[in-house]
């Protein structure tokens, strides 16, 4: 089964940031951080097609921006002990890095596909 990239209508980032760039239906991720080899729905092959450090930049970028943001405030403000600091703000890392992946992977791919759609066999 053949499908031209034309074929479909690119769906909108915000509805379906987790679903196919092309069709989608499809699911994108396979586990946390996982994406799958081939759409389910209408087989684009998503292999390869990884973002290598772009994600992980743009994780930095944010999640460190924030916690330095956040940590400064909350020492200006109430002067918390160290050991508080490291309980809201590890937490906060590690949480935010893993769902800002997830988000950042996805967002990449999807962007890919609607500048450079016809690359994807």
């Amino acid at each position: 089964m053949s499908h031209d990239y034309h074929d479909y209508h690119v769906p909108r980032l915000p509805r379906h940031l987790f679903r196919c760039p092309r069709c989608g239906r499809g699911k994108l991720y396979r586990g946390l951080l996982t994406i799958v080899d081939q759409c389910s729905e209408c087989g684009l092959k998503l292999a390869g097609r990884e973002q290598g450090d772009g994600p992980a930049f743009f994780a930095i970028l944010i999640i460190g921006a924030l916690t330095a943001i956040g940590a400064a405030i909350v020492e200006i403000k109430y002067e918390p002990p160290f050991w508080l600091h490291a309980a809201i703000w590890i937490p906060f890392i590690i949480m935010g890095t893993l769902l800002s992946l997830r988000v950042l992977k996805a967002a990449l791919i999807a962007v890919q596909y609607r500048v450079k759609g016809e690359d994807f066999h």
